[in-house]
């Protein structure tokens, strides 16, 4: 069995910077904080205030975990010496979202008056797809030459 030539194999994952130690500490930071300020809201007699103050706890609890659970997504790109894929995965499913000839896709770059790269994709036929979304855009500038540099070996290669 012959084995595959990949002359890419990115996976790219989205950074989140706020590790789970330090979510619990943020949340019991910000959870002490509305318990102190509660205790002398119902002091003074306003009851309804400490209800809103752990929704806002709540609602801080649910957009951390809405954005960890969309940083376990991954997108992975590949190329090989016949197609170039990208396809995104979760830890329960993975799905392609694009599949084209190595032959014919070019990158395609959309930069902003700075020089810097907004928007990174693949095309070819009047298709496109955007990929890198996640990175930052030195890091997509980066990761688009690569993307060009593993593209042009691979048609190298079926020559």
């Amino acid at each position: 069995m012959p084995v595959a030539i990949l002359y890419m194999d990115a996976e790219i994952r989205p950074n989140r910077s706020l590790s789970k130690r330090g979510f619990l500490i943020l949340i019991g930071v910000v959870t002490a904080a509305n318990v102190a300020a509660a205790t002398v809201f119902l002091l003074n007699g306003a009851s309804l205030v400490p209800i809103f103050m752990g929704l806002d706890v709540a609602a801080l609890a649910v957009a951390f975990w809405a954005s960890y659970r969309s940083g376990r997504v991954i997108e992975r790109v590949r190329v090989d010496p016949a197609e170039i894929t990208v396809s995104i995965e979760t830890p329960k499913t993975a799905k392609t979202v694009w599949s084209s000839a190595t032959a014919f896709t070019r990158v395609t770059r959309l930069c902003d008056e700075e020089d810097r790269v907004v928007a990174l994709g693949l095309a070819l036929s009047g298709r496109e797809v955007r990929v890198a979304a996640s990175l930052s855009p030195g890091e997509r500038r980066a990761f688009g030459l690569a993307l060009e540099d593993a593209i042009r070996q691979a048609r190298r290669h079926r020559t």
